[in-house]
Formats: structure tokens, sequence, C-alpha cells
């Protein structure tokens, strides 16, 4: 789903060219930034750092500060590689319904854990399976045919703790949700095709962090605050 072309980005913070070149150079750098989708979409914003550089206290900033799901975005091409398919093609049961109101289809693939992990869940079995799902996409970013459904296997196990995503095939050009923009950014500074996302929520009200809270927290904790109207403006 793309974003409304008639949105005046220029009203909101965030949605300059100085917030994408400031989310950029944190992303570089291996920091966090807060990424807001589209009023018309989900209207969340989103904790997203590339996955290569998580570490536990990372994963313990996530669960923390944001709150959601925990998940590793990565390039289509990666899963593919990885033989990854979206979860509700894998699953046959009557309760599948890919069909969520803010998009075409959700990106979930398997949730899977680094098989050198205990349980999975703990802050440093996340960061690790993160770091290794880097890896790996790094390792098929160079050498596409040098990986395969059973390296893959031979490293991770499902079900686990990190959820998967894949992303658009087309990339922003498809798809706008918090899944490619993070890829974008991690493209544009040459990082590993993999980003973590996780949905910033209210603790007093449950809902999505509104976009004035979620950029009012960055700002108190010096993260680059971004809105996805201009990354999409700034990667087309």
């Amino acid at each position: 789903m793309r974003a409304d072309a008639d949105t005046d980005v220029d009203a909101v913070p965030g949605s300059d060219a100085d917030s994408v070149n400031r989310a950029l150079d944190a992303f570089r750098a291996g920091d966090p930034v807060c990424v807001h989708d589209f009023a018309d979409r989900e209207g969340e914003t989103d904790i997203i750092y590339p996955a290569g550089a998580v570490d536990e206290a990372a994963v313990a900033h996530m669960r923390n500060d944001a709150g959601g799901l925990i998940c590793v975005a990565v390039a289509d091409s990666v899963a593919d590689a990885f033989g990854l398919p979206f979860l509700a093609d894998a699953l046959d049961h009557p309760a599948v319904n890919d069909d969520p109101e803010y998009d075409d289809r959700s990106s979930f693939s398997l949730p899977v854990n680094h098989r050198e992990t205990f349980t999975g869940i703990t802050d440093e079995d996340r960061a690790r399976t993160i770091v290794e799902l880097a890896v790996s996409a790094a390792a098929v970013d160079a050498d596409p045919a040098g990986y395969d459904p059973d390296d893959f296997a031979a490293e991770f196990r499902a079900p686990g703790h990190v959820h998967v995503l894949r992303g658009a095939h087309d990339g922003l050009r498809g798809r706008t949700g918090h899944t490619e923009l993070g890829l974008a950014m991690a493209e544009a500074v040459d990082a590993a095709p993999a980003a973590v996302v996780c949905e910033m929520l209210d603790d007093e009200t449950g809902a999505a962090l509104t976009p004035a809270d979620a950029e009012a927290y960055a700002r108190r904790r010096q993260i680059p605050y971004v809105e996805g109207a201009a990354l999409v403006e700034a990667f087309k």
C-alpha cells in the first residue's frame, strides 16, 4: 500500500530531508531510528535497528521502550535463498486469513531461533539469532548462489522466538511497510539486507504510541525520528 500522494509531509516533524540524513547517519553507525509509517496505513512508529548491530542491550531497549513484536525483515531475494515462505502460505488451517485492513498481505514468514541458543527468548538468545540472520543475509547478498535452504536449516530452527519478515519483491515501489522502510535504510548505508523492527506501544492505553508521543520520546532519547513519507520520497 502506498502513502497518500496528497500528504503534506512538511507539516509534521521528521518529514524533511535533514530527518532522513539523521536517520541514515544513525543507521550507518548501528544505532536505532524511530520510523512512523503512514496515518492511512498502520499509523504506528517502530524502533528500527540494522540487524547486524543488535546486541542484548538493543533487545532490552526494544522490549522495554517499544513493547511490540521484535521482528527481523530480510530482503525478498534473501528470503528466497533461505527458502522462507510467507507464513500464511505455509499453514494449512481454517484460521488462516492473510487479509489485513492496512495492506494487501502481511510480511510474516517463519519464527526462528539460532541453533546455538537455548530457549531462544532471552535477550542474549534473541540477539544471537538476529545477528546471525544478518550474517546469513550478508552472505546471500555477496553470493546469492552460495547459500540455500539447507544452509539456513543448519543454522536456524523453527518454530522460534524471532519472527522473520519477507520484504516485498519490488521494495518501496510495491509496499511501504516498516519492513520495506527498514530494508531501504539498510540498503542506503550498505548494511546487510536485514533490519529489526519493533512497534512502539503506549503503556497507558495499550494502543500504538501516537506520532507526537513517539517524536517526543525520540527527542528525549536523542534518537532520530523520521516519517515514512520522507523515506519514500528520498528513495524513490
